[in-house]
């Protein structure tokens, strides 16, 4: 099996929005991909194929940090979805990590997760760095990364996330 990971296209959303839709097995991440992209939050959306058809796709969005005299850009990376019949085989790895790689090519920071700590935490993810980072949502399922080492040293705020995460859900 080749896989075949490149940025998501218009040509895309409806296979993107059928991808979201199976692997949750809800409509609601696919609304949530819609959204985000309809109102200017996404700054990575990738798509995964194998054999011309499209199997997965990630989503890094605008999630910035408030902190007491302003805010810290990072972003949020959801939602991860792949294919029920291509679980399990490497691709939201991939996918993962080539996100973080064009984010970090492209400047960005950092990258926080809600998500199953085994999972992310074997592509670099930490619930310590995320501790100091205040959210709707606790506990080892929330997680951050730095692009840059030392990016959320001494950073201590509050996540907002746009207005399509609560519309969505």
């Amino acid at each position: 099996m080749t896989i075949s990971i490149r940025p998501e296209t218009p040509a895309d959303v409806v296979a993107v929005r059928e991808v979201n839709r199976r692997a949750f097995g809800r409509d609601g991440e696919a609304r949530l991909v819609d959204a985000l992209r309809d109102e200017g939050y996404v700054r990575v959306s990738l798509v995964a194929e194998v054999d011309g058809q499209v199997v997965g796709h990630v989503l890094f969005s605008e999630l910035p940090i408030v902190i007491a005299d302003g805010e810290v850009p990072a972003l949020s990376l959801a939602p991860l979805a792949v294919l029920p019949e291509f679980q399990r085989r490497g691709i939201g790895g991939e996918l993962v990590r080539h996100g973080l790689e064009i984010c970090r090519e492209r400047g960005h920071r950092i990258v926080i997760v809600l998500g199953w700590p085994h999972y992310y935490s074997r592509l670099g993810f930490s619930a310590a760095l995320a501790r100091p980072i205040e959210s709707p949502y606790a506990g080892d399922a929330w997680m951050a990364l730095e692009l840059t080492p030392g990016s959320l040293r001494g950073i201590t705020g509050r996540v907002e996330y746009p207005p399509p995460f609560s519309e969505c859900g």
